[in-house]
């Protein structure tokens, strides 16, 4: 994290400190009238973008009372980075998805919520800030250098610069499973998961719509991963992007993963729907240990009997029998077609 903070620096948080909390007085003459030599080597010594890229600190690196190192200044600007960078990637991602890849006839299912997708956004827009700032004391012990990150592949043998990845994927897909299948424990769904379930046919947009601490939950296993393996920075950066997209992913009702193997679209949909199976985050691995898997119906893969209103009518008939004895009586969605159908009685 400590390279994209060290470019956030240099393009703009470097100028707004320095604006926002300026040097006074003869410190403030002092350090603009240091060579650039001397102002720039601690900074140099300590940035990433300085010793890898011979990108040189502008001279408002120097002219703020929190120095780029001073804690709470790196806190706050992680804080705006993660949420920041959050959004970007869910309104693009997601967009992307709806736009191109997502089955609009899914509106006209059963179990869509009225203004669904406005509310799957407002509650992505709630939920980010709060995981930004939970994620923080992850980010900042990282670039304050507590964690195994590295920056040279000849830091680990050549090998571990592949093998990291199927690693850090098989880590964090046992770990998401066993919290994920935690926030189904009653006590904990009905506070904490239950928010998220409240999309039964979800739209790319549900992808980060829930609960600030479950989002932060499950988000976990990624960041402690560093701390026990190593991990390349830039590699870290990847697999945190690759993370975000493939979360909006498994919701972008296109069934293409017909494997026993990967955690698509489809199997996810099948979690969606029945609440208890398929917890697994990128494979079905700890599903089919756990006794929770279940195999995607074979009709999501038709274009058109995915579809079909016998098919819909299945879906539904076992949906509300699980989700009454999962969530009782306590109903808490407004159907689109239930409204739709109040409306036409109206007229």
């Amino acid at each position: 994290m400590d390279y994209i903070l060290s470019i956030s620096d240099n393009l703009f948080f470097d100028y707004l400190y320095a604006k926002a909390l300026p040097l006074q007085g003869d410190v403030l003459v002092g350090a603009a009238n240091a060579t650039a030599e001397a102002m720039g080597r601690t900074i140099m010594e300590n940035d990433p973008l300085s010793q890898y890229f011979g990108v040189e600190p502008t001279q408002y690196a120097v002219l703020s009372l929190l120095e780029r190192d001073d804690w709470r200044r790196q806190a706050f600007s992680l804080f705006l980075i993660t949420w920041i960078f959050g959004l970007v990637l869910y309104y693009i991602g997601a967009t992307l998805s709806y736009v191109f890849i997502f089955d609009k006839r899914t509106f006209n299912h059963p179990k869509f919520l009225k203004n669904q997708i406005r509310q799957e956004i407002a509650q992505t827009n709630a939920a980010l800030p709060v995981m930004a700032i939970l994620t923080v004391p992850f980010f900042l012990t990282e670039v304050k250098g507590y964690s195994l990150l590295y920056s040279s592949t000849a830091d680990v043998p050549m090998w571990y610069n592949f093998f990291q990845f199927p690693l850090f994927i098989a880590f964090t897909d046992c770990f998401i499973y066993l919290i994920h299948r935690g926030l189904h424990y009653p006590l904990i769904y009905k506070h904490l998961h239950k928010p998220h379930h409240k999309w039964i046919m979800p739209t790319p947009y549900a992808s980060h719509a829930f609960h600030p601490l479950d989002g932060y939950a499950q988000s976990i296993p990624y960041h402690v991963f560093p701390f026990i393996f190593p991990l390349h920075k830039l590699a870290y950066i990847v697999l945190f992007s690759f993370i975000n997209i493939w979360t909006i992913f498994i919701h972008d009702g296109e069934y293409l993963a017909n494997s026993p193997i990967i955690n698509g679209a489809a199997c996810h949909t099948m979690h969606h729907l029945y609440f208890n199976y398929n917890y697994g985050q990128f494979t079905t691995i700890w599903d089919r240990i756990g006794g929770s898997y279940r195999i995607p119906s074979i009709e999501l893969f038709d274009k058109d009997k995915k579809m079909d209103q016998k098919v819909w009518k299945k879906q539904v008939s076992e949906m509300e029998k699980v989700v009454k004895a999962v969530e009782g009586n306590d109903q808490f969605r407004e159907y689109a077609a239930d409204s739709n159908s109040d409306s036409k009685k109206e007229q």
